[in-house]
């Protein structure tokens, strides 16, 4: 069957180990307040074979070294499972590894397990501690997330949390404890990392004609961002 690919991003460096090819797949089931990519949301973009995709990856084999590879984000990269399914053998033949970018939003198919199950890494977002603001900012549900949680945990598939700090909504460090109990009991990540909030998608939202929930906030300081990086740091280091 034939993917929806929103974009590709060559040689990135934020999403996963190592220099990395990003496929933005098309269509996501949440609707983040602070996302930077609503183009993204919907089931459009290029319909592209798994054969014509891996052979698109492959040509960028020779800069991924020891830890580079493909990593599949979004939108959500889970809402076509069956068509990343395909792409995985051809991936193997080639010799490049994939992490999956997800929200941790869509059911544990069988689709959605084996995929993974053979990825490289998992990157999952967790965007808020509890169900009534996850519902708030995103529609979406702490469940799902912790489900899948609890499923790479299961697997032990090296798993790296990532949380969007947003000025006045999740950045104190009382707050951060809340994500911080969720998550203590949970051997397979190996990381968790805060991203800052950025505006940089704003115009997005004006090209598209959609209202933009957090259009009065600004980008989400820098070094405010270093101070809660290690306050959370220290704290996994003293509960490990």
């Amino acid at each position: 069957m034939d993917g929806i690919i929103h974009s590709f991003e060559s040689l990135a460096a934020v999403d996963g180990e190592g220099l990395r090819y990003s496929v933005f797949l098309a269509g996501c089931p949440i609707r983040c307040a602070y996302c930077h990519n609503p183009d993204t949301w919907d089931m459009m973009g290029k319909k592209i074979t798994p054969e014509e995709l891996v052979k698109k990856i492959g040509r960028y084999k020779v800069y991924f070294g020891n830890n580079g590879g493909v990593t599949f984000s979004g939108g959500e990269p889970l809402l076509q499972a069956q068509f990343l399914k395909s792409c995985v053998p051809l991936l193997r033949d080639a010799g490049i590894p994939y992490v999956l970018d997800t929200s941790g939003q869509v059911e544990l198919t069988e689709d959605v397990q084996f995929l993974l199950k053979n990825a490289q890494d998992v990157l999952l977002d967790l965007k808020f501690p509890s169900n009534d603001d996850y519902l708030t900012y995103t529609g979406g549900s702490l469940n799902k997330t912790l489900s899948m949680l609890v499923y790479l945990e299961k697997i032990g598939k090296p798993t790296v949390l990532r949380t969007v700090i947003v000025q006045g909504i999740n950045d104190s460090t009382d707050y951060l404890d809340l994500y911080l109990e969720k998550i203590r009991e949970f051997t397979c990540i190996k990381k968790y990392e805060l991203l800052p909030f950025h505006t940089m998608g704003f115009f997005k939202y004006e090209k598209l004609g959609i209202k933009n929930p957090f259009a009065e906030k600004t980008a989400f300081a820098k070094e405010k961002l270093t101070e809660l990086q290690l306050y959370v740091n220290n704290k996994i280091k003293k509960e490990g």
